[in-house]
């Protein structure tokens, strides 16, 4: 492994820990302050927190299938790894790094209630447009997939991308 790769996997790891860390924190004052507690409203009509524990996935869909969303988690990081693996260095792919990273924490963020409590602590609601309750991890997750997506449409070409195919170098395709 190169020293380069060393680092990369050791600033991974690093903000991966802060990140888990930052949810899980969150989500201990939402359960210590909000839980039995009515709303605490931020902005009256638009934004509050608003304690909830939600055995499902997002918008409640799957409730009780804890197994389901640990292997999803599990299918998850090891993705991650294998495009951190593949990832060539340097600072063109730092932004890619980054989202997984993000994508990691939050899968884990999550990962960790589900396991500990059977359900993940939401706290955070916009009560403006009635959007579901969510939490930090759920962020993490949604910006980075949004970055992703800006990533592979407006930033890297194919043959950026082409390092994480499964394809042998050179020789037969």
């Amino acid at each position: 492994m190169t020293k380069e790769k060393r680092s990369l996997f050791v600033r991974f790891l690093i903000g991966f820990v802060i990140l888990v860390g930052l949810d899980q924190w969150t989500k201990g004052l939402a359960s210590a302050y909000l839980k039995g507690n009515s709303p605490l409203v931020l902005i009256r009509g638009v934004f509050e927190l608003y304690y909830s524990e939600n055995r499902g996935a997002a918008f409640g869909m799957l409730q009780e299938k804890q197994l389901f969303f640990f292997l999803i988690a599990v299918l998850v990081l090891a993705g991650v790894l294998y495009m951190l693996w593949r990832m060539p260095d340097g600072k063109h792919y730092r932004p890619l790094a980054v989202c997984l990273m993000l994508i990691a924490s939050g899968a884990v963020g999550n990962m960790i209630d589900r396991i500990t409590q059977s359900y993940v602590v939401d706290f955070l609601y916009f009560s403006l447009i009635n959007f579901p309750i969510f939490n930090v991890a759920d962020c993490y997750v949604t910006c980075s997939a949004v970055g992703l997506v800006l990533l592979i449409m407006f930033y890297y070409k194919d043959e950026d991308m082409a390092v994480f195919s499964f394809k042998k170098k050179g020789g037969d395709q």
